[in-house]
C-alpha cells in the first residue's frame, strides 16, 4: 500500500476531491495547513504598506491506495492541480506496512 499526501492550492480542492471520487478512491483526509516552499512567502501591499505574509494557506489531501493504483492517481492529481506557477504545490508518496479497520479487524488492502 501507498499513502500519497497531496500538497496543493486550496481553490484546487473541489476538483481534487472530485477526481478522487471519480478514480474510485473510497476515503481520503484533507487538512488545512500553511506553509512555503522555495517562494518564502509573499510581499502583499494594504493602504499602501508593504508587509511580508510568510506561509500561505495550502491544502494537504492524504489517501492510501494499493501499489498498482499509485502512479495512475499520483498522475491524474497532477493534471488537476498544475497551474504551472509557482506554488502548485508537490506529492509525497510513502510506503504503507500495515492498515487495520477498527470496527472489523480487516488488515492489509481490504482494510482500505
Amino acid at each position: 500500500m501507498k499513502k500519497i499526501e497531496a500538497v496543493t492550492r486550496v481553490e484546487k480542492l473541489e476538483e481534487i476531491t472530485e477526481l478522487l471520487e471519480m478514480l474510485g478512491c473510497p476515503g481520503m483526509m484533507i487538512t488545512h495547513i500553511e506553509g512555503h516552499g522555495r517562494q518564502k512567502g509573499l510581499v502583499e501591499q494594504f493602504r499602501g504598506r508593504e508587509y511580508k505574509v510568510n506561509f500561505l494557506p495550502k491544502v494537504k489531501v492524504e489517501i492510501i491506495v494499493k501499489d498498482s493504483e499509485a502512479d495512475r492517481i499520483v498522475n491524474a492529481i497532477v493534471k488537476v492541480a498544475r497551474t504551472g506557477e509557482i506554488g502548485d504545490g508537490k506529492i509525497f508518496i510513502s510506503t504503507i506496512d500495515e492498515a487495520v479497520r477498527i470496527r472489523t479487524n480487516e488488515r492489509g488492502d481490504t482494510a482500505v
